[in-house]
């Protein structure tokens, strides 16, 4: 069966959110372009490690000789979203992520696909399951993508701590973690 691909080029509006209240929240990656809308469910952890990786790759591109992007180092004040999320209807949680970078459009490119029993938070940007029947691909320009990455980390730090030992949130009553290996 073919992939169904949810494809977003110049979306209108690309942002993180979450319905619930802390600790019980269900983070959404939600993307709009005109009347088309997606929203896909993300853990805590796959959001934060989203923005964390779009911050690294824009800050890497900012290096570059005469910055021939033009990124912008810190969020452009004309794309700054902090509205709520639109209606939602969740379309898939996710699984398997993939973030790149398409230089002949100036864009961060994200790939989720959904949930399959062997996925971990910690393979989010490894191997891509090639029987995949559904993708969302969202192309987002750089000032844009620097308002993403903002805002998904501002979203993520409303709510619980983060155990600085096994990186899973931490609930008002107590947390109990195996730290690392080593």
């Amino acid at each position: 069966m073919p992939t169904r691909v949810h494809e977003f080029i110049w979306p209108d509006r690309v942002v993180v959110g979450t319905l619930g209240l802390p600790g019980a929240r269900t983070f959404y990656l939600q993307v709009r372009a005109g009347t088309q809308i997606i929203s896909i469910a993300m853990e805590k952890q796959q959001s934060a490690l989203l923005a964390e990786k779009i911050d690294e790759i824009l800050d890497q591109l900012i290096t570059l000789e005469g910055n021939p992007f033009s990124v912008p180092t810190g969020t452009p004040v004309e794309l700054v979203d902090n509205d709520q999320l639109e209606t939602v209807h969740e379309q898939f949680r996710t699984g398997t992520m993939s973030l790149d970078w398409d230089p002949t459009t100036a864009q961060i490119v994200i790939k989720a696909y959904p949930i399959t029993e062997v996925d971990d938070v910690d393979e989010l940007f490894e191997e891509i399951d090639p029987a995949a029947t559904e993708m969302l691909l969202v192309r987002m320009p750089v000032g844009s993508a620097r308002a993403f990455a903002k805002r998904t980390r501002e979203i993520v730090g409303a709510g619980r701590p983060t155990c600085p030992l096994c990186g899973y949130p931490m609930d008002a009553d107590g947390h109990i973690c195996t730290p690392p290996e080593a």
